[in-house]
C-alpha cells in the first residue's frame, strides 16, 4: 500500500482533519473557489482507494469527461500536490478508465438527466463526485443508490448555489439525519494562496458571485440581475478610439433581432458603441436570414468597423450559414453558458470596466429591468426572467465569449483604484 505521509504535504489543519474524519456513507466538501477542498477531498478519496476491498466498482462522476480530466486527474498527477501518489496515477486523455494505485476507475460524465442510465446495474463501492450541484438529481440519486457494497463511500465537492438547491435542501441541512459528513472552507482556508491571487480572484467576483465564491455562502439569486448599473455612472455620450472590435447577436424571428458592436477602447475599458435591432412584431415586418446579414453587413459598414469575431446566438444555425455564405468573417458560436456570462458582464460593470453609449436604446432599456425568475428560485435554479431580454443576451453573449481577452482589465481596474 501507499506510503503517504499527510505531514509533509502543503495541507491546512481543516483539510487534514477533513481527510482524517470522511468515514460516513456520504461526505462533502463544500465552500468558495480555491479554498483547498479539492485537494482534500481528493486524498481523501485515494486513501479510501487504497483500502479499498475487491467487490464493487469505483467511479468518478463529473459534468463531462473533460471536465474530471482537468479537476480531478490532472491535480493528482501532480507531484508538488499529491507527493509520491502522483506517480500511481495513469491516464490517457478522452478515456473513460483511469487508474488510480493500481485499480481501475470509471469516468461518468453526467451532463444532464439521461446520464442516470449510465449507472443502471453496476455496484459501486466508491464514488468521486466533482461539482454535485452541477449533477441532476436523479443521476446523484441513483448514484447513492448503487452504493450498495458494504462500507460503501460517496466523496463530493461543489461551490455553494441557491439555498433550496436540492442538493442544500435534501442532503446538507439533513446532515444530523443522515450518514453525512461536510465541510465547509473559505477562502481564508487556503494559507498557499498568495494576497496578490486573492485580491486579483476578488476583483473577479462580484453580488451574489462574490458571496457564494469568495464568502462560500448558499445564498439566493434574487432582484436586479445587474443591481450595480447606473445609467448616470455607465452611459456615456462620446467614444474614445478602440483598439479592437466584436459583435454579439441574439438572433429572433417573432422576438426581436440584436446586434450588439463591443469594443476595447484605448482607455482599457469596453464599450458597447453601437446597437441594430429589428422587432418584427413592432414594425409588422418579418425578415428572412439572408435580409438580415444583409442588414448586419450594412450597419457595420456604415459604422467603418470590421469586428474581428462575431459570436452568434447558439441556436441560430441557420443564421450563422447564412452570414457565412455571404463571406461574413470570423463567425463564431457564442459561449451560452448564462450564469457565467451574467457573472462577466457583473464583473465589468462593477469595475467601471465596461459603459454603453447613449444610442444603444434597446440594452439601455432592458438593463435596469433584467432580473431573476422568482419561480426558478423557488426550484433551487437560477435564471433570469425571459423577459425583454433579447440585447441583454446579445450583451451576454459578446461579453463572455471574450472574458478571456479583457480579464486583464480587471486587475488594471483594482490598481487604478489603489
Amino acid at each position: 500500500m501507499l506510503d503517504l505521509d499527510l505531514d509533509r504535504l502543503p495541507l491546512s489543519r481543516k483539510q487534514l482533519r477533513s481527510i482524517g474524519r470522511a468515514t460516513a456513507r456520504i461526505n462533502m466538501w463544500h465552500g468558495s473557489v480555491r479554498s483547498g477542498k479539492t485537494i482534500a477531498s481528493l486524498l481523501a478519496f485515494a486513501i479510501a482507494v487504497a483500502t479499498a476491498g475487491p467487490s464493487g466498482l469505483i467511479v468518478i462522476c463529473g459534468r463531462s469527461l473533460q471536465t474530471i480530466e482537468r479537476n480531478c486527474l490532472e491535480p493528482l498527477q501532480d507531484a508538488a500536490l499529491f507527493g509520491p501518489l502522483a506517480r500511481h496515477v495513469q491516464h490517457t486523455r478522452g478515456a473513460t478508465t483511469a487508474t488510480i494505485l493500481g485499480r481501475t476507475v470509471h469516468l461518468i460524465g453526467a451532463a444532464d438527466t439521461r446520464a442516470e442510465g449510465r449507472l443502471r446495474g453496476l455496484t459501486a463501492q466508491l464514488a468521486y463526485v466533482d461539482e454535485a450541484t452541477l449533477m441532476p438529481e436523479g443521476f446523484w440519486t441513483q448514484l447513492l443508490a448503487r452504493l450498495s457494497v458494504p462500507g460503501a463511500r460517496l466523496y463530493a465537492t461543489t461551490n455553494p448555489d441557491s439555498p433550496r438547491h436540492w442538493l442544500k435542501t435534501g442532503y446538507l441541512d439533513r446532515a444530523g439525519e443522515l450518514n453525512l459528513r461536510a465541510w465547509h472552507f473559505k477562502l481564508a482556508d487556503n494559507p498557499s494562496l498568495s494576497p496578490e491571487y486573492v485580491a486579483d480572484l476578488s476583483a473577479e467576483y462580484v453580488g451574489l458571485w462574490r458571496r457564494r465564491m469568495i464568502d462560500g455562502a448558499w445564498v439566493v439569486a434574487e432582484g436586479a440581475i445587474y443591481d450595480m448599473w447606473e445609467e448616470s455612472r455607465h452611459v456615456v455620450t462620446a467614444l474614445p478610439d478602440m483598439r479592437r472590435y466584436w459583435v454579439g447577436v441574439d438572433y429572433g424571428t417573432t422576438n426581436p433581432f440584436v446586434a450588439l458592436l463591443l469594443g476595447e477602447g484605448v482607455d482599457d475599458r469596453l464599450y458597447v458603441c453601437a446597437e441594430w435591432r429589428h422587432d418584427s412584431r413592432a414594425t409588422h415586418r418579418s425578415m428572412t436570414d439572408a435580409q438580415y446579414s444583409r442588414a448586419v453587413r450594412a450597419w457595420l459598414d456604415r459604422l467603418g468597423v470590421a469586428p474581428e469575431w462575431t459570436f452568434i446566438d447558439p441556436s441560430a444555425a441557420s443564421f450563422s450559414t447564412q452570414l457565412w455564405q455571404d463571406g461574413h468573417p470570423g463567425l463564431a458560436r457564442a459561449t451560452n453558458d448564462v450564469a457565467d456570462g451574467i457573472r462577466s458582464v457583473s464583473s465589468l460593470l462593477a469595475a467601471d470596466r465596461l459603459l454603453v453609449h447613449e444610442s444603444c436604446e434597446g440594452l439601455l432599456a432592458e438593463l435596469p429591468s433584467y432580473s431573476w425568475d422568482s419561480k426558478a428560485t423557488e426550484r433551487g435554479e437560477d435564471a433570469p426572467l425571459k423577459v425583454d431580454d433579447h440585447s441583454a443576451d446579445a450583451l451576454r453573449y459578446v461579453a463572455h465569449s471574450t472574458a478571456h481577452e479583457w480579464r486583464h482589465l480587471l486587475t488594471a481596474s483594482k490598481e487604478a483604484a489603489a
